[in-house]
């Protein structure tokens, strides 16, 4: 018997080539799919049958790039200075919140931040967490979160020597190895994880050669990508010319930290050398509209050069229809060339990543057999005709966030008719609040 039965749905394919298939079911046996497509539930009995008439059903969308911590950020109160340029952006806010953070604000920043996504129809998460007075067991708290809710996610600690010096650095590199092993340990002992690990790095303007070289040895020991801010702002390529020499791409190659597995982010400063280089090594880039016009850092002329565009939020919320429309629009307004079937290529490949950084033991991204049910109910009523050859136009311009429905992720019916199935959410929201006041009043005492 089968765990989940969708009738009579709207299969809509989000990855190239985007497809669209009118009354359709789909087969959910424990956490994949069995079976999709006209008549596929056909004789299938199953314990939870969902009626998907006037229904319209994607894979979930992935966050390629987030930051879990400021989830308790929003609306923050604290005796902030000038921010008139991105270095006191960093120290005046995030540096403050981060220096702030301790066990139980990181958990429930992980609760609230995966509860949120799930909402808004996003099944997973790549994040990149920091908070320098709670190193050590910060991503297993992370991880706690992420699987309690039930999403797919990808966390590390972004290793820098910004506030204690080298010690700093190698508490972080020591951190990520330990989650990392973590993980191998659980896989070993036959336990499906839905977390895993990458090795994590603030921006090289704050990773000195020695800690460049520790993150090397990390990402061969423990076969993970690298997951770091590169040029985010002109400050960080001036840095590297001034104080190493050579362009930061290059640096970072010459610690065999460039590869298939390696997820840059937000790149608006690198030169079209440097695209090229990444595209050579195959990396991952992260792009992050919404980020960039907030910080005033630019926008990445090559973007369209990219070849592993994918889409994150910088910590600005896990909503990626949103997040999808202000890219786009940002992109037209600068005057690229890109449409919206280009960025919702770009949005999909973060399951292509998600795949990457579970090394390949489970697929995503697709309503078809063997791949991970991880996908979204909309209750989107298209006001002209659905069809393949428009599908990414409705995505950009129609479908949006409060479409969403339910959500499965893994095969399990996580929101269901707008509302958690198994989270007290008005408890764990309560409670993050009350963790979210605690850092405040820390972050306001912190000296930028």
């Amino acid at each position: 018997m089968a765990d989940i039965l969708i009738r009579n749905i709207t299969i809509m394919e989000t990855q190239p080539p985007f497809t669209v298939t009118e009354n359709a079911d789909v087969v959910i046996t424990g956490s994949v799919i069995e079976k999709a497509g006209k008549g596929a539930g056909a004789g299938v009995e199953a314990e939870k049958v969902i009626d998907g008439s006037g229904r319209i059903l994607i894979p979930g969308n992935v966050c390629a790039h987030h930051h879990y911590y400021s989830g308790l950020s929003r609306g923050m109160l604290i005796s902030a200075g000038p921010q008139t340029d991105f270095i006191q952006v960093l120290k005046e806010w995030w540096w403050r919140l981060d220096r702030a953070l301790d066990e139980e604000s990181v958990y429930y920043s992980s609760l609230i931040c995966s509860m949120e996504a799930v909402r808004q129809g996003t099944t997973g998460i790549v994040d990149h967490h920091a908070s320098p007075s709670f190193i050590r067991g910060s991503l297993s708290a992370i991880a706690k979160g992420m699987e309690e809710v039930g999403v797919h996610g990808v966390t590390c600690y972004e290793v820098t020597d910004r506030n204690r010096g080298m010690q700093e650095a190698e508490e972080g590199v020591a951190e990520n190895v330990r989650f990392a092993e973590e993980i191998d340990s659980r896989l070993t002992g036959g336990e499906e994880v839905l977390t895993d690990a990458m090795i994590g790095g603030h921006a090289p303007f704050t990773l000195p050669d020695e800690a460049l070289a520790l993150m090397g040895e990390a990402v061969k020991k423990t076969k993970r990508g690298m997951h770091l801010h590169v040029a985010e702002d002109k400050y960080d390529s001036v840095w590297s010319h001034h104080m190493h020499g050579d362009d930061i791409m290059t640096r970072l190659d010459r610690f065999g930290l460039l590869g298939p597995d390696t997820l840059l982010v937000h790149g608006v400063a690198l030169s079209q050398k440097e695209v090229a280089l990444l595209n050579e090594r195959g990396c991952f880039l992260a792009h992050n509209g919404r980020s960039n016009m907030n910080n005033h850092v630019g926008y990445f002329p090559y973007l369209p050069d990219v070849k592993k565009l994918v889409i994150g939020t910088d910590g600005c919320g896990g909503n990626m229809f949103e997040e999808l429309k202000i890219a786009f629009f940002k992109h037209k307004d600068a005057g690229g060339p890109w449409w919206p079937a280009d960025f919702l290529a770009a949005l999909s490949r973060g399951n292509t990543l998600l795949e990457s950084a579970f090394r390949g033991r489970a697929k995503f991204g697709r309503i078809e057999p063997g791949y991970k049910a991880d996908c979204v109910i909309l209750s989107y009523q298209p006001p002209t005709p659905l069809r393949s050859e428009n599908a990414a136009t409705h995505f950009v311009w129609g479908m949006c966030s409060g479409d969403v429905e339910s959500t499965i992720i893994n095969g399990r019916l996580i929101y269901e008719n707008r509302h958690f199935t198994c989270l007290d959410e008005e408890r764990i929201f309560r409670e993050a609040r009350h963790a979210a006041e605690r850092v405040w009043a820390a972050a306001d005492r912190i000296k930028a």
